[in-house]
C-alpha cells in the first residue's frame, strides 16, 4: 500500500500544502503551525504528523527550545505509529536524533516507497544531476580483480533499480538477474532488455533463493547505503557464490568507526566494518578503493569500491 496522498479532508491537505512550502522556503514555525492545523482538521493523517516533525526538528537545530526536540520526537513517533511499515520514514528521523536502533532505521517499506516515486526520474537525476558513476566504476574495478576478458556464467544485480549496472556490464555475461525492492524501478530496468529474470522483493531472500555456490557474480551499485547491518547480506552472499565467484559493490564511507547515518539519511560504513562483516562471511578482499561515486550539493560523496571472494578460495 502506498503511503497516504490524501488526509481525506480538503482543508486540511491544503494546511499541508502549506506547511510543505513553508518548509521549503525555511519557514519551520510557519510549516509547524500550517502542520498543527491540519492536524486539527485530520488527526491521523500520518504524513502531516512527519511534517511536523521535520518542521519541530528544524526548530531545534536552529537554536530552538529543548521542547522543540521533544516535539519532532512525539511527532515522529505519532507518525510511526500511523505508519507501522514505516514508508515515510519516520525511523530514520528518530534514529538521526539519537532514538531507535540505527542500524535498522531505514525500512524495506520506506526504501521500496521512495524509490517507486523516484522512478521516472531516476536515471535523469543521478547520472545527469549527481554525476553517478558507481556502474562503471564497478565494472572497472572488477576488470582490476580479474581482468577484461572474464564472462561470468551468472550474474545477481542487487538492488538492480533501472539497470544501469546491468547496461555497465552488458557482454560480459551469460544469464543476468535483478532484484530490487521497488516495481516502479524493474519496469524502468525491463526496458533495458539486458536482464534474463527480474525479482521484485528482498535481496537477501533471493539470494538465499539462488542456492549455494550458484552465483558467479553479485553486484551492488549504491544499495548498502540503505543497509546498516552488511552482516547478514555479506553472509548470504558468501553462501551463494561458486568457488570462483566475486562479489562488488559500493559503500559510502566516512573515516571513523563503525556505521553513521549521514544528514542524507544513507548509511556510512567505515572501511572496518566492512572487512569485518566481510570476514564473518567468510569473504577476502581482493579490492578496496576510495571512489566519489556521486555528488551531493556540488560536492563528491567519500565512498568505497569493493570486491570480494570466498575466503577458502582466495590465494
Amino acid at each position: 500500500m502506498p503511503p497516504q496522498t490524501s488526509s481525506g479532508d480538503l482543508l486540511a491537505d491544503r494546511r499541508y500544502a502549506y506547511a510543505e512550502a513553508c518548509l521549503a522556503e525555511g519557514d519551520a514555525a510557519g510549516a509547524a503551525e500550517m502542520a498543527e492545523q491540519a492536524l486539527d482538521l485530520a488527526p491521523r493523517y500520518a504524513p502531516a504528523w512527519l511534517l511536523l516533525g521535520r518542521a519541530r526538528e528544524a526548530l531545534h537545530r536552529g537554536g530552538g527550545a529543548e521542547r522543540d526536540l521533544q516535539g519532532a520526537l512525539r511527532a515522529y513517533a505519532a507518525a510511526l505509529d500511523l505508519d507501522p511499515e514505516d514508508r515515510l520514514g519516520s525511523r530514520l528521523h528518530l534514529a538521526q536524533l539519537g532514538h531507535g536502533d540505527r542500524l535498522s532505521a531505514i525500512s524495506p517499506a520506506y526504501v521500496r516507497a521512495l524509490f517507486d516515486g523516484y522512478a521516472a526520474r531516476f536515471e535523469r537525476h543521478l547520472v545527469g544531476d549527481l554525476g553517478y558513476r558507481g556502474p562503471e566504476m564497478l565494472r572497472d574495478a572488477l576488470d582490476r580483480v580479474a581482468g577484461r576478458e572474464r564472462r561470468f556464467a551468472r550474474v545477481l544485480d542487487l538492488g538492480c533499480g533501472t539497470g544501469l549496472m546491468g547496461a555497465a556490464l552488458a557482454g560480459r555475461y551469460d544469464h543476468l538477474a535483478g532484484v530490487d525492492l521497488s516495481p516502479g524501478m524493474l519496469a524502468r530496468a525491463e526496458r533495458h532488455g539486458l536482464y534474463h529474470r527480474l525479482v521484485a522483493g528482498d535481496l537477501t531472500d533471493c539470494l538465499a533463493e539462488a542456492g549455494p555456490e550458484s552465483i558467479d557474480l553479485v553486484v551492488a551499485a549504491d544499495v548498502f547505503i540503505y543497509l546498516g547491518d552488511l552482516g547478514p547480506i555479506l553472509a548470504s552472499t558468501a553462501r551463494a557464490l561458486s568457488p570462483s565467484g566475486l562479489a562488488a559493490f559500493t559503500v559510502q564511507s566516512h573515516p571513523g568507526a563503525g556505521v553513521v547515518i549521514g544528514e542524507d539519511g544513507r548509511y556510512a560504513h567505515a572501511d572496518s566494518a566492512v572487512l569485518a562483516a566481510a570476514e564473518a562471511a567468510g569473504l577476502a578482499p581482493l579490492l578496496v578503493t576510495e571512489a566519489e561515486i556521486r555528488c551531493q550539493n556540488g560536492r563528491g560523496v567519500p565512498g568505497r569500491i569493493v570486491v570480494l571472494g570466498r575466503r577458502d578460495t582466495v590465494a
